[in-house]
């Protein structure tokens, strides 16, 4: 299968990138800094502003499904509006370039027990909130789509380096807790869960989520 994935030298766009050549993946790897994703036989680096939408089409054309690893450029002033803007364009991209999307998005719009969002709660880390609520409103604005065939997976509060165990449990709108009450899973066994679905889909135009 071809794979072009958006944000291929990120913190998990880089861990989506190894596990799907190791599949023996082709990847269309999109990045700010194509010098920064990892060279490998099966790899195409391109430059990518995910900003400019026929571009984007352009780039992603070749391949047969599209993984979505953007984040707003962490430190900027209005990380709200620019993930968004960012987000709607590459929705149109996909759109135009009519391709099914995985788009990776953020923890906050999971859905405690009393029916309210993770976000919205006072507990949750100020340093996030912008980028969660434009993740959320990013889910918001997929689920609008009238004919693109998406997915988004949110993953668990906590995502860390590590090594790849293969194993995770899924979930829809709630999070997956361990038995320790945690919710967190490596990067590693992310991009397991990623590569799971983009090969044998499970969630079309549905959001779920993963944990161990």
């Amino acid at each position: 299968m071809k794979i072009a994935l958006i944000g291929a030298s990120g913190f998990v766009g880089s861990a989506v990138l190894k596990e799907a050549v190791a599949r023996h993946h082709d990847v269309i790897g999109l990045a700010r800094n194509p010098d920064k994703i990892e060279n490998t036989p099966r790899v195409t680096a391109r430059k990518a502003d995910v900003n400019d939408t026929k571009a984007l089409a352009d780039a992603i054309d070749g391949a047969e499904v599209v993984i979505a690893a953007y984040v707003g450029p962490r430190g900027t002033s209005d990380i709200y509006a620019v993930h968004r803007a960012g987000s709607a364009s590459i929705i149109e991209a996909a759109k135009t370039a009519g391709k099914r999307i995985l788009i990776v998005g953020g923890a906050g719009s999971l859905v405690a027990p009393d029916g309210s969002q993770f976000v919205d709660s006072e507990q949750f880390p100020k340093e996030y909130k912008d980028e969660s609520l434009a993740a959320r409103d990013v889910l918001a604005d997929v689920q609008k789509e009238a004919t693109l065939d998406w997915t988004f997976l949110s993953p668990p509060f906590v995502l860390t380096p590590g090594e790849r165990s293969g194993q995770y449990r899924r979930g829809l709108d709630n999070p997956v807790f361990n038995e320790k009450g945690e919710s967190t899973i490596t990067t590693s066994d992310l991009a397991v869960a990623v590569v799971d679905e983009i090969e044998k889909p499970q969630h079309s135009r549905k959001r779920f989520t993963v944990g161990y």
